[in-house]
């Protein structure tokens, strides 16, 4: 994959695996931010509140570095490290994956246990797209109002997303805009002698 594209999933999906009466209930969310990691867990927390575990993996950027794993009280290794497994045989990022589970009365062991938190995540990840998509960097915009026009023609024509914005006498806004179009939007913004566009 090049420096400015990246492997995510599409959409939400859901896989389901079972073993000996246990339940493995396995939630897939694209992912950009550690917030959006909270609420979703918070979330499946409330909506399975009688789950004996709900473990997790994600994946965010495309270095590599920010990831994280959690067994929630199964044995070490057994949940958390699985379900990573499965993200990165794919080759994706920017990707959550929670796993539910409903003890059915049986021990099912560490080999188990891997077998189930990675076929659950197997199962939710074949159930979903895997698409490609630009990396995206994020800027602050400031400009006075009557730049308007020519400000959204610019995010237009590079592809960039707004973020958030207040649209005043004088505008503010954050954009994310493709990594390889960066340079044209800087130039397109910055390029009279303003200081529209400074990194977030």
């Amino acid at each position: 994959m090049s420096a400015d594209h990246y492997r995510t999933v599409e959409k939400n999906a859901v896989g389901e695996f079972k073993d000996r009466g246990s339940r493995f209930i396995a939630y897939v969310y694209p992912l950009r931010t550690l917030e959006e990691f909270k609420e979703k867990l918070k979330f499946l927390k409330k909506e399975h509140p009688k789950a004996a575990h709900h473990c997790f993996a994600y994946r965010i950027g495309v270095d590599g570095n920010n990831f994280r794993v959690s067994d929630d009280g199964e044995p070490s290794g057994s949940a958390g490290r699985p379900i990573l497994g499965q993200i990165d045989s794919k080759e994706i990022s920017n990707v959550l994956v929670v796993v539910v589970r409903y003890f059915g009365g049986t021990l099912l062991g560490v080999p188990g246990l891997i077998n189930a938190y990675k076929s659950a995540t197997a199962a939710a990840l074949e159930a979903n797209s895997i698409i490609t998509k630009p990396v995206l960097v994020n800027y602050r915009l400031q400009f006075d109002y009557t730049k308007m026009n020519e400000v959204m023609r610019v995010i237009k024509k590079t592809d960039a997303e707004i973020v958030k914005q207040q649209l005043q006498l004088f505008c503010e806004m954050e954009i994310a805009v493709p990594l390889n179009r960066k340079n044209e939007l800087l130039e397109e913004l910055n390029g009279r002698g303003e200081e529209i566009a400074t990194p977030v």
